[in-house]
Formats: C-alpha cells, sequence, structure tokens
C-alpha cells in the first residue's frame, strides 16, 4: 500500500477521488438543500464531481436548489479542485525531475525555469498569494458593479465572490439562475471574471516566468503557452464574430461594441471556464464546431483550467508544420522539442479523442437527444468547461453517470498519463533496425 502511494500517477486521482466523495456527504446533508428532504446521491455526486473538477455543469440550478450552506460547500470544492491542479502538477513535475539522474533533472530546471527546483512551502505560497491578489482586487470591483446596479452589499458581495472564485479556478459555476447573461452588456462586469479566467488558467509554470520579469529568461513552455493562448483568443472571437454577427439568438440584437465584447468573452470561457453571457443553445452549427476544437484543446498545463492543454497542441501543429517542410527536428524559438514529448503530446491527444468518441457513443445509446448537443456536453464534461446546450438536466441517470465519469478523466486523466508517461521513460541497451511503413 506505501508503494501504491507513493506513485504520483496514483496518488493524486485517489486525493480527488476522496475529497469528491467527502464533498458529496456535505451536499447530501439536510442543510444544503432548499426546501424538505436532502439532494439524492447522484445529484451531490454529480455537483460535487463538477466543483472539484472545475467543470461547471450541473442537473439543477445553483441558485435556486441548494442553500447558502449549499453553494458555500461548492465554492470550497471548485476552490480545493482548482488549487489541486495548479499545485499537484507542477509538485508532480518536481517529483518526476527527483526520480531520474541529474543530467534530466538539470534539463528539466532548464525548461521549467526554476520551477523544479523551488521547495513545496515556496510553491504553495505562491499558488495562494496569486490567488488572494487576483480574487480579492477583482471580488472588489465585482461587489461595487453588483451593488451599482441594485444589489444589497451582502448579496453582491457573495454574488462577486462565487463568481470571481469560479473564474480564477476555471469552474464556470454561477449562482445566478440565468448565470452571467445578465451581464453581456456591462463592460465593467466583466473585464474582472475575463482577467481571473486568463491568470488563473495559464498556469504556476507561466506565472512564475512572468514574476520573473525578463523575456529572455522565459521557457519555452511559457513561449508556447502565451503565443497558443493569444491566437485561439482571437480566432475563438473572429469565428465567434463571423458565424454569430446576425444571430438573433446570440449577437444579431447587440451593439458592434457589445458583439466583440461577448465575442472575446466566450472565446475566453469556451477554453475552460464555462461563464456564459449568450444562449449557447442558440449558437450556428459553425460556432459549435469551433467550440468543440476550443474546448478539447482547454488551457494551460498546470493551471485551473481542463482539456489537453494549450502546449499539446501547439506541439502537435509545430510537428506538423516541421514534416511538411521536412525539417528533420521539431523546433520553436530556436529550441528543439524532445521526440518524446511529441509522442506525449500524440499519446495524451489519441487518448482523449478515445475516450469521448466512446462516451459519446455511450451518451447516445442511453438518450434521444439531439447528438450535436451530447458532443457539446461530452467535450464540455470532459475538458472541464461547463457550458451546456441546456440539457444536463435533461440527461437521464445513465447518462448523468457518463458524464461525471467524463468530468473525473478530464480533471485528473490528462496530468496522470502525463506523469505515467514522464516516470517511464527508459534507456535500452540496443535498437532494432530501422524499416519505413508506408504512410497514407
Amino acid at each position: 500500500m506505501k508503494g501504491f502511494l507513493k506513485n504520483p500517477a496514483r496518488l493524486v486521482p485517489l486525493a480527488f477521488l476522496i475529497v469528491i466523495l467527502v464533498g458529496t456527504f456535505f451536499l447530501m446533508l439536510p442543510i444544503a438543500k432548499t426546501g424538505e428532504g436532502a439532494a439524492p446521491f447522484l445529484t451531490a455526486l454529480f455537483v460535487a464531481t463538477s466543483a472539484v473538477g472545475v467543470t461547471g455543469l450541473s442537473p439543477v440550478d445553483t441558485a435556486t436548489y441548494w442553500t447558502g450552506f449549499g453553494q458555500g460547500i461548492i465554492y470550497i470544492l471548485f476552490h480545493l479542485g482548482g488549487f489541486g491542479i495548479m499545485s499537484a502538477a507542477t509538485l508532480l513535475g518536481m517529483v518526476v525531475s527527483r526520480r531520474i539522474g541529474l543530467g534530466r533533472q538539470l534539463l528539466l530546471q532548464a525548461e521549467a525555469r526554476g520551477i523544479a527546483a523551488v521547495d513545496v512551502r515556496s510553491v504553495l505560497t505562491f499558488v495562494l498569494k496569486t490567488a488572494l491578489l487576483v480574487e480579492g482586487l477583482s471580488v472588489l470591483v465585482l461587489t461595487w458593479r453588483m451593488m451599482a446596479v441594485g444589489e444589497p452589499f451582502a448579496d453582491a458581495l457573495w454574488h462577486a465572490a462565487f463568481h470571481i472564485g469560479a473564474a480564477f479556478t476555471n469552474a464556470g459555476f454561477s449562482n445566478y439562475s440565468a448565470g452571467y447573461t445578465l451581464f453581456s452588456s456591462d463592460v465593467i462586469a466583466q473585464v474582472p471574471i475575463l482577467l481571473a479566467i486568463g491568470i488563473g488558467g495559464l498556469g504556476l509554470p507561466v506565472l512564475h516566468d512572468l514574476r520573473r520579469g525578463r523575456r529572455a529568461h522565459w521557457s519555452l513552455h511559457t513561449k508556447l503557452t502565451l503565443l497558443g493562448s493569444a491566437l485561439l483568443t482571437v480566432l475563438g472571437t473572429l469565428g465567434v464574430l463571423v458565424f454569430e454577427w446576425s444571430n438573433p439568438g446570440t449577437l444579431g440584437g447587440m451593439a458592434p461594441w457589445e458583439k466583440v465584447l461577448n465575442a472575446l468573452f466566450h472565446s475566453i470561457n469556451t477554453r475552460s471556464c464555462g461563464l456564459n453571457t449568450l444562449n449557447n443553445g442558440a449558437f450556428s452549427e459553425q460556432t459549435m464546431m469551433m467550440t468543440y476544437a476550443l474546448m478539447l484543446t482547454g488551457a494551460g498545463s498546470a493551471g485551473t483550467g481542463g482539456g489537453i492543454k494549450v502546449t499539446t497542441v501547439m506541439i502537435l501543429i509545430l510537428a506538423l508544420w516541421s514534416e511538411m517542410r521536412g525539417d528533420p527536428d521539431t523546433t520553436a524559438f530556436r529550441r528543439r522539442i524532445s521526440p518524446a514529448v511529441l509522442r506525449e503530446a500524440m499519446t495524451v491527444t489519441a487518448l482523449s479523442v478515445a475516450v469521448l468518441m466512446g462516451a459519446t457513443m455511450a451518451l447516445r445509446s442511453v438518450t434521444d437527444l439531439p447528438l450535436n448537443h451530447l458532443i457539446y456536453e461530452a467535450i464540455s464534461a470532459f475538458g472541464n468547461v461547463g457550458l451546456s446546450m441546456g440539457i444536463t438536466g435533461a440527461l437521464p441517470p445513465s447518462a448523468q453517470w457518463i458524464i461525471i465519469l467524463l468530468m473525473y478523466l478530464g480533471r485528473v486523466g490528462i496530468v496522470t498519463v502525463a506523469t505515467g508517461l514522464a516516470l517511464r521513460h527508459r534507456r535500452t541497451d540496443f535498437r532494432y533496425p530501422e524499416e519505413r511503413p508506408i504512410v497514407g
């Protein structure tokens, strides 16, 4: 048992599972639910998994189904899930670096620009300070804004804290029945949310590099994450504007500046958070397909967001470009990317697509809901995004179990697989003769 728990690829999923079960217990208490009785086990488990997995999908209305106590439990759970990933993914990298040779450890330290060399206390302290600063300032701004539109101070403070916490941890929960659509025309209410999502989703290694200042000292990981995030944000915003500009169910009735603001909000939220200002059920098919890709990509590694990660996608794009050009190596910013990293990126992506295909087929076999809605729900769950076409509450129990599994796998599966691959690097004393099968 002791050997089992020493393996981080086993310990992290177990830790998340324990937190989910504890959260389920508290959400099943009568004090957590409005009205008479307690929440059913499946409902409590679904919401606890969604909160710890920082997803945001829910079969019930968070604002009316749960009491203040219940909402408080959800608030605690998505902070535990969000901070757990930020620290756990980085700490796993530190564990990996200590279990391999000195040469490889020095390479990891160079790539991570010091992250692999700091101690546990320093990592966790940095996470805590970042969270307190970002959430604290954002809550102040949002509380003032909500009071300006007529909310009492206590309500404004709780709503602001809940939404900013959900944004920074990329959880996507809202304790408004209408979600964040109430603020689709409010710049001041949207900007703190966008900043919290962006900072939380970048990942600890990137934040650590940015804190150090000089761009010349940034790691390749940081450069790829920032470049990829910027490109995805711009392309996502332009895509929404092109496909939804005249759609009366989304951007059609808005002023031009409101269209740009909400397109930007959707582009950033789609890559992990899930707080929406637009009606997802009214999107055109083109926007839905673009959203599939953004949700699956997700946010930065070792951050609060989900998905297969921005760096994974950037590495695959760079590998494709190098192969098309006939280059022997995959390079970026005058650095060569290891073939082992390319294999890890391909493995994570292939496994994720396989899981999603299987889950979608399983969902289709237990419900007669539209296929495109089920695909949207499955990718949103696995990518820990939380966006929905409005079908979560209509899913039968069997489908809810599938979504629960997807949320759990999406949260711990990527980190577990990546860590397992890193820990399994081994040297061999021989190599087989090379042969080239026909491709294409």
